[in-house]
């Protein structure tokens, strides 16, 4: 016998596959927005809607936008020949919420892990070599998380571009290992981009 309405279960479902969102977690969420006026659902429909038509990639760096270049790369506030090398989206507004780095980003969108199938091609390496290619990036900072695919990408980044002429730096250790650096406050954040050092 089925104890839930059809659609609320489809709502449900569809919660629960949601990252970090379990079962229970999803059924609170589908009945907070059965309760609420039905404007709160058609806007969250119309926002999750859209979503994939108003957003791109920025052809830069690779950050989510609605413009291409997006804001940061399109900013000549910015320091152009500084870039910061991160695994994820989520890393970019953590190292921006510090207000600490005034450079550049390139996103990798994901980390080398063997394990998961997930080598150098998968991510965007090809398109790193490109950029510093063109001969005006100065430095890369590295800001991979300290977890062990997050070093395994740094090591692999330091050696494939400790010939190129860059001064490679990495985030200092501020950062606990085994953290992804989307968690860290902002804080230990900012101290760990300031004291940045050479990679090695």
């Amino acid at each position: 016998m089925q104890v839930l309405p059809p659609a609320l279960e489809r709502l449900i479902d569809s919660l629960a596959r949601l990252p970090g969102i379990g079962r229970k977690t999803a059924t609170r969420l589908a009945l907070f927005i059965l309760r609420k006026p039905p404007g709160l659902a058609r806007d969250l429909a119309t926002a999750l809607s859209q979503l994939h038509q108003s957003i791109q990639l920025c052809s830069c760096c690779f950050s989510f936008s609605e413009s291409d270049p997006c804001a940061i790369c399109a900013d000549p506030r910015r320091q152009a020949d500084t870039l910061c090398v991160v695994e994820q989206s989520g890393d970019l507004l953590a190292i921006e919420k510090t207000g600490a780095y005034r450079g550049h980003y390139h996103i990798l969108h994901g980390v080398i892990s063997p394990m998961d199938g997930i080598g150098p091609e998968e991510i965007k390496v090809r398109e790193l070599q490109a950029r510093i290619a063109s001969g005006t990036i100065k430095e890369v900072l590295i800001a991979t998380s300290s977890t062990v695919p997050g070093e395994a990408t740094a090591s692999y980044l330091i050696d494939l571009l400790q010939h190129a002429p860059v001064r490679l730096t990495r985030l200092a250790r501020g950062i606990p290992m085994g953290m992804d650096i989307k968690y860290a406050d902002r804080h230990t954040l900012a101290r760990a981009i300031e004291s940045r050092s050479q990679a090695k």
